[in-house]
């Protein structure tokens, strides 16, 4: 199904990562079309900004465009640009960030790397953006250029605005004048422009002003709105866009392809983003597209003669397959990026590495990193990062350690999600030593330590027995006042799990400190006391909340009221139940199944129905479990009637049964004897999920009562196949042939219990000890009972009423018995060792060994 690596011609790919081509930049694996270098329509792209458009009859033209190719510069290396509707964007990521970094470095480095840039341009231009980021009026900032300023300088005057007020300002100033040309690539990038700004209304202005001036929109016009509003969280309307270039007869470049392709990826919609990609490529008309209409062809066929895919097409697709987990997609997806001679980049392996790896195609992964070494292509740290994410997921930690070293080899630096990833994996694993050396890098660093990362430690350290070391990370952090809200109940939360109350209080008494108590510290506080039982303490914490100013929600009270009830204390939990319907939170049965789970446990039967009753009345509806702890707690009492009302009531509220329920009926007919009844049910757990041991056990206890030996045994021996014959099973078909008076099959079932080890419980031993009284056979009666001494299990009546039968038949007297009998009442230890002195001399054993 895979792509096999390794049987890959590489001869026709560029080197990358030589000197004639720069690396890619760490963008991950999710790709943006119009975010990422294209490798596509540059060429055209590029004339159009240089030759502007010319106009034919009063509308404007787009030049001719050409076969997509990779653009150079003159120094062989490919540019930082990608297709910004219909013009070259050149990437950078300056403005109110850098500004607002605190770092003098970061300002300077931008400002140097934008003068460079400004410079590259040439001409005027470096002039022209430097007077305008100084006068604020244009009509001074322009005047020296004013009769220079053609297409070209115009768009790049208008993308080079880092705010998008000041690039409509320009623009407005430039139609204004009258004497500038402003064509579609202009209005292109304004759309750009305030689409990212979110200025939806100014978008629709420009776009009803095109139309009015009989600008005709291109097809990187549609492709921009229908980018600008998919990353601005419309979907639905940027797929109006879509309808409105398909009403237009206008099919979508690859570019705009690609856009619609990401849209729906990142909606989560990944079949109809491979529709989409499907009509596209063999050209079907796409203007029903919404339709469910499927194309059959497959994405390794031929696409449209005339296109040949860009790299950056091909990592989009590859990465929706990846996302929709269709590894086989995503493979041939690549196979046929290779197959047309198209060089992967870095982004295209770490997408495959991914992909593979999240499907356990861990072979396949290390044929990748080989080919990326043939092919000169660059790691870079997400890379490595996907490569630490996926052995710590498949428990390689020693491996995952290892790539984190090649990373610092590679001369790449280590990101917050390096670091993270394999802090929580030693975390985890308990691996102090590994996880305290990376914190100390990180803190060289100055790498910030995140609220996640802070209470896996605490785990760590609480859980590796070193309290006092949790204790001390904790407050490091704590003393630092960043620690949030949720951080606090985290710790808390550690603490409460593994029973140190006293540590979960100061963590909560701390954030109190801190003026950032929730109703999340008060739950998993009230947690913590359950887990350590501090009943008393968590009813205290519970009811004084509100002079916190805190309210209690939903869980605060299901977390209280569920501790309660485990506790054997549904008294008390019924109060807290009242005051939570009382607050309109109960919305399920859950609280109250609970509580009837707890009464029923301590045999309060009436409380029960009391709460079922209450139930009803508030229009609360009953689940399953809770007709299947009634019906349970009064089968166990032999109430038939209540039992069964309880299941017409089930069934009168729509739910079916459950083999817990039929289990229950089946353990109620046989206490009271009901064996119709009781088969009935069985049969139902037959075709179901099949019965249990014990519901067959009750059914072999019927049988057995009424001596149906053909009914018992079929049962015993389908038990017996399966392997889940348990003790009571064979004790129970020892019974019944001992009872009918088939010996041998009674001796067999004793054999064999021994040979199973299901000798282990007073009953059984007592039942083998009958049998060998009742066929006569002393000597394995005498074996039963020191077996039993040996395991330590303590003879009761019944076990020397059988013993003395036993002498009895020996011919010891009665009144000799009897005296026995005292004996053992009087001093139970020297009673034992009587008996067991008469047995020896009477029965004379030597040997057990045929037992």
């Amino acid at each position: 199904m895979l792509v096999k690596l390794q049987h890959l011609d590489t001869s026709c790919f560029h080197i990358l990562g030589s000197t004639r081509t720069s690396p890619s930049p760490s963008t991950g694996v999710s790709v943006s079309p119009l975010d990422q270098v294209d490798l596509i329509t540059k060429r055209h792209e590029q004339h159009k900004l240089l030759e502007c458009p010319t106009e034919r009859n009063g509308v404007v033209q787009e030049p001719g465009l050409k076969k997509p190719s990779l653009v150079k510069n003159p120094d062989g290396k490919q540019r930082g640009r990608c297709r910004d509707s219909g013009r070259i964007v050149h990437k950078r990521d300056i403005g109110v960030k850098f500004k607002m970094g605190g770092g003098n470095g970061l300002l300077e480095k931008e400002h140097s790397r934008c003068s460079t840039k400004r410079v590259s341009y040439g001409g005027c231009i470096p002039a022209i953006l430097n007077a305008l980021d100084m006068v604020q009026d244009l009509d001074e900032a322009l005047r020296p250029w004013e009769d220079r300023i053609g297409n070209k300088e115009r768009s790049i005057i208008l993308k080079e605005q880092l705010s998008w007020e000041r690039a409509l300002e320009i623009f407005e100033w430039f139609k204004r004048k009258g004497c500038y040309e402003l064509n579609v690539i202009h209005y292109n990038i304004m759309l750009r422009i305030l689409g990212k700004a979110r200025k939806w209304n100014h978008v629709e202005s420009l776009w009803d002003e095109m139309i009015v001036k009989g600008i005709a929109p291109i097809n990187s016009t549609y492709g921009t709105l229908i980018d600008v509003y998919s990353k601005g969280g419309l979907k639905e309307e940027a797929l109006l866009w879509l309808g409105r270039m398909n009403k237009q007869g206008m099919e979508p470049d690859e570019v705009t392809m690609g856009i619609v392709v990401q849209l729906y990826k990142k909606a989560g919609e990944f079949q109809k983003a491979e529709e989409f990609f499907k009509k596209w490529s063999f050209g079907e008309s796409l203007r029903h597209e919404s339709t469910n209409t499927t194309t059959t062809a497959e994405v390794g066929s031929a696409p449209r003669a005339h296109v040949t895919l860009s790299s950056h097409t091909y990592n989009t697709l590859i990465d929706t397959y990846g996302k929709a987990r269709q590894l086989k997609e995503a493979s041939e997806t690549f196979a046929q990026m290779l197959k047309e001679g198209r060089a992967p980049n870095t982004v295209t392996f770490n997408t495959m590495i991914h992909i593979c790896g999240n499907h356990g195609q861990l072979d396949e992964v290390a044929s990748l990193m080989q080919k990326m070494e043939e092919l000169r292509c660059p790691s870079d740290t997400r890379t490595y990062n996907i490569l630490i994410s996926l052995h710590v997921k498949h428990d390689n930690i020693d491996i995952a350690a290892n790539y984190f070293a090649k990373m610092k080899e590679a001369c790449l630096e280590p990101d917050l999600v390096s670091y993270r990833t394999l802090l929580y994996a030693y975390s985890i694993r308990h691996m102090v030593h590994q996880a305290e050396e990376l914190l100390l890098e990180m803190d060289g660093r100055r790498l910030e330590i995140d609220e996640y990362t802070q209470s896996a430690l605490t785990r760590m350290y609480i859980e590796a027995g070193m309290l006092e070391k949790s204790w001390l990370w904790f407050r490091r952090f704590h003393l630092s006042g960043n620690m949030g809200s949720e951080c606090y109940s985290a710790n808390i939360d550690a603490y409460g799990e593994h029973g140190h109350i006293l540590e979960a209080e100061k963590v909560f008494i701390s954030c109190q400190e801190q003026k950032k108590l929730s109703v999340l510290q008060f739950n998993v506080m009230i947690k913590a006391y359950g887990v350590g039982k501090c009943y008393d303490k968590a009813c205290q914490l519970f009811d004084s909340m509100e002079s916190y100013g805190v309210v209690p929600d939903k869980c605060s009270y299901s977390s209280l009221i569920q501790i309660l009830a485990g506790a054997n204390m549904p008294h008390i939990a019924k109060s807290y139940l009242r005051r939570m319907q009382e607050a309109g939170l109960v919305s399920d049965c859950i609280p109250y199944c609970a509580l009837i789970s707890s009464f029923a446990k301590l045999g309060q039967l009436e409380m029960a129905e009391e709460l079922y009753k209450e139930m009803i009345r508030f229009d609360v509806q009953p689940d399953v479990i809770v007709y299947g702890v009634l019906i349970n707690a009064f089968a166990d009492v032999g109430s038939v009637k209540e039992a069964i009302n309880y299941v017409d009531a089930m069934k009168g509220a729509g739910l079916p049964g459950n083999t817990v329920i039929y289990s229950s009926l089946i353990k109620l007919y046989t206490k009271v004897g009901y064996l119709k009844e009781a088969e009935e049910t069985y049969k139902m757990l037959q075709s179901s999920e099949g019965p249990d041991v014990y519901s067959s056990n009750c059914m072999i206890d019927l049988y057995s009562e009424r001596s149906m030996v053909e009914q018992a045994e079929q049962i015993f021996y389908s038990l017996k196949r399966k392997g889940v014959a348990n003790e009571f099973t064979f004790a129970m078909m020892l019974c019944m042939y001992k009872k009918i008076g088939r010996f041998k099959e009674a001796l067999l079932i004793a054999k064999q219990m021994r040979k199973l080890g299901l000798l282990t419980n007073l009953l059984s031993y007592n039942n083998v000890l009958g049998l060998y009284v009742m066929d006569g056979r002393f000597k394995e009666a005498m074996g039963t009972f020191n077996e039993m001494k040996e395991a330590a299990i303590q003879p009761d009546d019944y076990t020397f009423k059988l013993l003395g039968v036993v002498l009895v038949r020996c011919g010891v007297p009665k009144q000799v018995v009897g005296k026995l009998e005292v004996t053992m009442k009087k001093d139970a230890q020297s009673g034992l060792q009587a008996w067991m002195s008469t047995l020896s001399s009477v029965v004379g054993v030597d040997d057990y060994a045929d037992i």
